[in-house]
């Protein structure tokens, strides 16, 4: 029988509120402010809910299938890639636009089918994997019964993207949107992405190293910048080290190489009808250089890619004098399709998909600030993660755990 002693019952009661305000206060997210209407490349840490072709990862999140391989480094060179199954709790980057709506970074390109079971909490834990909360698709549909879903209606999944201008302490960096999971810790994450603790507390705004399950981290991935015009298709483009991107209608592949910060691009394996890649007035394909040795150093002339502009391949030819004439261009190593999931380490964050398979190389991909909020209320167009410890940029969080604190111990625990 429950304990009837009013002194007992109120200690009970102002524990579980106490527990309860911790959790409201600690759980958090990371935000970024923005004030105009560009975009960028960044990346989100997905893993599968299930066995799920590279077609249907794709038509998820409203994505080209080849950039899913691509951002993997993932071989497309197999046949029918596309329809390739891939194993459940494979973790994968999938390469998103990040926009500025209402003040904040976002992508809101992402529609989801309902279907007969689905809720808003199994669409946005289960079916999203946590990037999402189910408070942030009921507001973004502004839909007043959550408990209502009808079958194929098409809702607006808000997901979380950073942007920061493309850089991490003034190098080029893409932002990963990681959701934290229970094994994992700053250090081992830290680690796995080749950064330091330090920056991916600066980056998420962080108090302490502690980080909780289901916290979103922005995560900067070492990158290659191109240098397109304003006017391109592909203006912007930045590549995560060690991957690779296929862009002009799938007739160029822009890759950068293992610890490089140069992109360089050549034509690519599923090229078919494209435009000339051949630089005027020599006989240089885009991705060729020449080379000759002199005593005053080595005189490369090469054919670069230039972005792709109203349907045809800009193509540069360049000649420079360099103190020794170059090597061969490293490439990403490229990994087969991935058809089951290896564990490093039961202490290691989710795995990348090139710790997938033994002996897959390591490669990198994709900043942002951090939020407070009480649960059931995301931040303002941000993702609601788990609790961390991350410096609040949203004071109404602790604000209103406060009142309501104040509030049950002056009216409610004296009538017990």
């Amino acid at each position: 029988m429950l304990n009837q002693n009013p002194i007992f019952r109120k200690t009970l009661l102002l524990f579980f509120l106490l527990t309860n305000v911790v959790v409201l206060v600690s759980s958090k997210s990371t935000i970024e402010p923005c004030a105009n209407s560009d975009s960028c490349n960044a990346m989100l840490g997905y893993t599968l809910y299930t066995d799920l072709k590279v077609s249907e990862v794709a038509s998820l999140f409203q994505v080209d299938p080849i950039a899913v391989l691509t951002a993997n480094s993932i071989d497309i060179s197999y046949p029918d890639v596309e329809n390739h199954i891939l194993p459940s709790q494979l973790f994968l980057k999938v390469p998103i636009t990040c926009s500025c709506v209402d003040g904040i970074r976002k992508s809101i390109s992402t529609h989801y089918k309902t279907r007969p079971s689905d809720t808003l909490s199994s669409i946005a834990d289960t079916i999203y994997g946590g990037l999402v909360s189910s408070d942030q698709i009921k507001d973004a549909n502004s839909i007043t019964d959550p408990s209502v879903l009808d079958v194929g209606q098409t809702l607006v999944v808000p997901l979380p993207c950073t942007c920061f201008n493309g850089t991490d302490n003034s190098l080029p960096a893409i932002y990963l949107s990681y959701v934290v999971k229970p094994v994992d810790s700053l250090t081992a994450i830290a680690a796995k992405y080749t950064t330091t603790i330090t920056d991916l507390m600066n980056v998420n705004a962080m108090g302490s190293t502690a980080i909780k399950a289901g916290d979103i981290l922005a995560v900067p991935l070492p990158a290659c910048w191109s240098n397109f015009p304003r006017y391109a298709n592909d203006f912007g483009l930045i590549v995560p080290n060690g991957s690779y991107f296929i862009t002009a209608s799938h007739c160029v592949q822009c890759s950068c190489g293992p610890g490089s910060r140069n992109l360089y691009c050549m034509p690519a394996s599923l090229a078919v009808s494209c435009s000339s890649m051949q630089c005027k007035s020599s006989n240089l394909m885009v991705g060729n250089y020449s080379a000759q040795q002199s005593s005053a150093g080595c005189n490369v002339t090469s054919c670069n890619y230039g972005g792709f502009v109203n349907g045809s391949i800009i193509t540069t030819l360049s000649t420079s004098l360099q103190p020794r004439c170059p090597g061969p261009q490293k490439l990403p190593p490229l990994i087969a399709p991935p058809t089951s999931v290896i564990r490093d380490s039961v202490f290691a964050p989710a795995p990348s998909p090139e710790s997938v398979l033994a002996g897959a190389p390591k490669s990198l991909l994709v900043p942002s600030t951090t939020t407070g909020s009480l649960p059931g209320m995301a931040p303002f167009g941000s993702p609601l993660g788990g609790a961390s410890d991350a410096c609040s940029l949203n004071p109404l969080a602790t604000l209103s755990a406060a009142h309501l604190l104040f509030f049950v111990v002056k009216f409610i625990i004296p009538i017990l």
